[in-house]
């Protein structure tokens, strides 16, 4: 070989060690990566960008096996996800408690789609699972934010999916929502959605009612009080309910 030709592909190796792609080289120091998932956490976006700068990683994890962008997520820190997203963080990569920014967008942020349409535009899966095997709109009917299930009802979500409760997004809003004005209305834009109104939960109890001891017969929820001390788990949405809530299940 002429030293000529090995000047050359020592240049060449050169040039090719430096396109990454956004991942850090194997001599990356780890303490970079760290500072990154820190500084995200913290929701400083100037360290944030001068860190990627740096060639730290957005796939590395901290000890609690969350990345920098499911710490942004979790503060809600809108434009340091976006500096993460733009460097190819995945939006759909999960924790050891199987959260994703995605899914923590729906339901850890408040009533607000600003961060989910920023994982929705990202490309999010929107039926991936939590550890309940619980999708993104059954997490937001839980907590009756209108806005992240509308928003959420416009994508091709599974409107029916049954969790591991064996409750659907309907019949969380309902069980969990105690008949407040933001379940209620969680409730109806579920049902304006399409939702099946008819799926019960794993003791067969529908949102329409079953020959249970609280719930009319006829099939439609009794709103009336019950004794807290003779209520099963399952019942616990007959005597939450308010009327409002009845009428537009019934």
């Amino acid at each position: 070989m002429t030293l000529t030709r090995a000047l050359c592909l020592a240049a060449a190796a050169v040039v090719l060690s430096g396109c990454g792609g956004g991942e850090s080289s194997p001599d990356a120091d780890p303490m970079v990566d760290q500072e990154l998932i820190a500084a995200a956490r913290a929701g400083k976006a100037e360290v944030v960008r001068g860190l990627l700068e740096q060639g730290a990683s957005v796939t590395a994890r901290d000890p609690s096996g969350a990345s920098a962008l499911v710490a942004a997520a979790y503060g809600n820190h809108v434009e340091v996800t976006r500096l993460l997203v733009d460097a190819g963080a995945d939006v759909d990569m999960k924790d050891s408690t199987e959260q994703s920014a995605y899914l923590i967008a729906t339901s850890e942020v408040g009533d607000d789609t600003t961060m989910l349409d920023l994982t929705l535009a990202a490309g999010a899966d929107v039926n991936t699972k939590d550890s309940y095997n619980g999708t993104g709109l059954i997490r937001a009917a839980d907590r009756g934010y209108v806005e992240i299930v509308r928003r959420l009802l416009e994508t091709k979500i599974d409107v029916d999916h049954v969790n591991r409760l064996g409750w659907t997004a309907l019949l969380e809003a309902i069980i969990l929502g105690g008949g407040d004005k933001a379940h209620t209305e969680t409730v109806r834009v579920l049902v304006d959605g399409g939702v099946d109104v008819n799926i019960a939960d794993g003791d067969g109890v529908t949102p329409l009612g079953s020959s249970r001891p609280g719930i009319r017969a006829s099939g439609s929820l009794d709103c009336g009080k019950r004794e807290r001390q003779s209520m099963l788990p399952q019942d616990v949405y007959v005597s939450r309910s308010s009327s409002d809530m009845c009428r537009l299940i019934a």
